[in-house]
């Protein structure tokens, strides 16, 4: 018989929500790792009491009862797998998988038994259904009734808020059954009640989610945030992790608790509760018991009195009460020394934070992201500028993640963390050796080492150490004193004329007064085009023939097809890095084929040239003949002008009268400019047709004539 079992896709009940998950079986004990939240429920063997197979609504159902009362539910089972189950159990929990069918008669009166965390309605000896107390959130009690209301489940469309029970009146004396029953229900519930005083209280921490400022009174089973608006009351058991992040500035502290369920208020879910601490700050704090209390309860964790950082304090009195590891950041540093990256979730700029097992974003919306629901990622280019790109995440589940405005300086560092934590990145394919090397059924933050207690104990020595050099030289000044005015007389600004000679403010005082000669206008001269350099530029005769090929690229163009089939889904560059590794580790005798192919190829070419030129001299020759007819034509028209040139003095009184002509056809409608302006434009004209009268006449009546219409 095989030591383990394991089954996909089983359904916990957890507080009146199926939860989805890997259930494993093995000598050792049961282990239930949600797929959601990452936790990880183990039973160990040697604590299970009873074992329970039954017809449930999503197939078949086991029931496993512990020596000290709790109930685990796991669903999803199929009818042939029951042989397997009970010969396992027998075989290595020496406990009988019993078959107990539920009663469907659908009768609504019979007996209430309590065993463990259960309550069980039954009518004879069949149960009918059963209530796990812990999802119990109020008891109320009336004449001979008792009222049972439940957590709210936000996974589900629907979901049971109240039970009523009828409790007949009995004839005992002194015996109420409605209190027996209440307190039967009250004793396991979930029902915070704050009974007692606070062991410590935190006043007026700076909450980021749910935004505002709390007091938080740490109870034995759970804290309180009492604000003035709104109060929230956090079981422990609620608690999934905690994590401490330094800010980027280095002076400012974050502590994070991530919470399943969530707290809610109307609407709106928080699953993180966000401190943010600075550094500086300093608390005194005592415990409101006694130190052999003290000492009983949390085993050294804590003292009566202790002092230090608020910070430390709040977070070593977290992990002693919730029993869980602190979560600190791992061996990532970006480019600027943090060990944080800056960038835009949604619409939200925050800090996103590479750690040992997972990623964590802060803080709107925080969004926790672990390495064994990680499906890829992908670096893909920024979407409004090149100086920064976006890093995206695909659960297994199909959801996205896009970290958006992450400095291009950063991609590196990125980079190379993925590539250390063995994550399939998109494009590149799952190369050999890069399979994620998690357990799928380990805790996602049960590390072998406690960082946060390392970090604590580095900061311990370092404190140490500077109270020793401050005691030592407590006399000497080691810091720069800050003078402004000196430093920027020996800084010359960017835009100075003489930036390598800079003045002090004494000489910049007396030259206020004497004038500085004028610089003078540089003249610009227009540009003629340059025709010669226009016309050496001609485009690529598309008859000319085309370049041979080299012996590699002639490889390449008939076995491109052969390295796509073989590597499915490769890229264009990897297929070049893959071609040359096959190019070069080619033997001498292949590789003399396709040299031969290309001598025949280099062959064929000139051949085509040579062809290509003969053919092309002809034509030149014809294009020369055209050039000097038009040379010759330019210097007819150049004698022409010269002649019209001489003429133009004596006719000066038929300029004048075209000018009146034009001017009588002007209309009302017809703005003119400036007289300058219009002689201007008269001068443009003649130049522009060679400086004959007629041609300009030509050109100022028909303007006339157009404009009075």
């Amino acid at each position: 018989m095989a030591d383990t079992l394991e089954f996909n896709e089983i359904y916990q009940e957890v507080k009146g929500s199926m939860n989805d998950g890997r259930l494993r079986l093995s000598r050792q004990g049961v282990i239930f790792k949600n797929s959601k939240t990452g936790k990880v429920d183990n039973i160990q063997a040697s604590e299970l009491a009873e074992g329970v197979w039954r017809r449930v609504a999503l197939g078949h159902g086991l029931k496993l009862l512990t020596k000290n009362g709790h109930v685990y539910k796991y669903d999803g089972f199929r009818e042939s797998e029951f042989d397997k189950l009970s010969d396992f159990f027998k075989a290595h929990y020496r406990l009988e998988l019993a078959e107990k069918d539920l009663c469907v008669k659908g009768w609504n009166w019979g007996t209430v038994r309590f065993g463990g965390q259960l309550l069980s309605f039954d009518i004879g000896e069949q149960p009918v259904f059963e209530i796990p107390l812990s999802n119990v959130s109020q008891c109320t009690t009336g004449k001979n009734e008792v009222t049972l209301e439940f957590h709210q489940n936000d996974d589900a469309e629907v979901s049971l808020m109240e039970v009523r029970f009828y409790v007949p009146p009995t004839q005992e004396d002194g015996v109420d059954p409605v209190e027996a029953f209440a307190q039967n229900v009250l004793s396991k519930a979930d029902v915070i009640q704050a009974t007692g005083d606070a062991i410590c209280i935190f006043r007026e921490l700076q909450c980021l989610t749910p935004r505002g400022r709390y007091d938080i009174r740490i109870y034995p089973t759970f804290l309180h945030l009492h604000g003035k608006t709104f109060d929230y009351k956090i079981p422990y058991t609620t608690v999934l992790r905690l994590f401490l992040l330094p800010h980027k500035d280095q002076r400012q502290m974050f502590f994070v608790i991530s919470l399943d369920p969530p707290i809610k208020q109307g609407q709106t879910r928080y699953h993180f509760l966000i401190l943010l601490f600075s550094k500086d700050e300093d608390i005194s704090l005592t415990l409101n018991m006694n130190e052999e209390e003290v000492e009983k309860r949390f085993e050294g964790r804590l003292t009566k009195n202790m002092s230090g950082s608020l910070y430390e304090m709040v977070s070593r009195v977290m992990k002693a009460l919730v029993n869980r590891k602190i979560t600190v950041p791992g061996n990532f540093q970006g480019h600027s020394g943090a060990q944080c990256i800056t960038c835009s979730y949604k619409a939200s700029s925050g800090l996103l934070y590479p750690l040992e097992r997972g990623f964590i974003y802060v803080h709107k919306p925080p969004v926790h992201i672990r390495f064994d629901e990680i499906s890829f990622v992908n670096f893909a280019r920024g979407t409004t500028t090149t100086r920064s790109f976006d890093f995206e995440i695909e659960t297994k589940q199909g959801t996205q993640y896009t970290f958006s405005s992450i400095e291009r300086e950063e991609y590196g560092k990125l980079f190379d963390f993925v590539n250390a934590k063995k994550l399939n990145i998109k494009n590149r394919g799952l190369k050999e050796g890069m399979k994620q090397s998690y357990d799928e059924y380990a805790d996602s933050d049960e590390d072998q080492h406690d960082a946060y207690l390392e970090r604590m104990k580095e900061e311990g020595k370092i404190r140490e150490e500077n109270a020793n050099d401050s005691s030592d030289g407590s006399g000497e000044e080691t810091d720069e004193s800050f003078n402004p005015g000196e430093e920027d007389d020996d800084v010359a600004e960017e835009f100075d004329s003489n930036a390598s000679a800079s003045s002090s403010s004494g000489d910049g005082d007396s030259d206020r007064g004497e004038k500085k000669p004028a610089k003078k206008a540089k003249i610009v001269k227009d540009r003629k085009p340059r025709k010669k350099h226009m016309e050496s530029k001609k485009g690529k005769d598309p008859n000319a023939p085309k370049r041979p090929m080299s012996a590699y690229m002639l490889w390449l163009n008939a076995n491109r097809e052969k390295i796509k089939s073989d590597h499915p889904g490769i890229s264009i560059t990897d297929l070049s890095k893959k071609a040359g590794e096959l190019w070069k580790a080619m033997s001498k005798e292949k590789k003399e084929e396709w040299d031969r192919k290309a001598e025949d190829a280099k062959r064929d070419y000139e051949k085509a040239m040579k062809e290509y030129s003969v053919g092309n001299k002809s034509e030149s020759s014809k294009m020369e003949r055209s050039k000097k007819k038009k040379k010759k034509q330019e210097k007819q028209m150049k004698g022409k002008g010269e002649k019209k040139g001489a003429a133009s003095k004596s006719s000066s009184s038929t300029k004048s009268s075209a000018k009146s002509m034009s001017e009588s056809f002007k209309s009302k409608e017809f703005v003119s400019s400036d007289e300058s302006s219009s002689a201007e434009s008269k001068k443009e004209v003649v130049g522009r047709f060679g400086g004959g009268i007629c041609w300009v006449l030509f050109y100022l009546i028909p303007t006339g004539i157009y404009s009075s219409r």
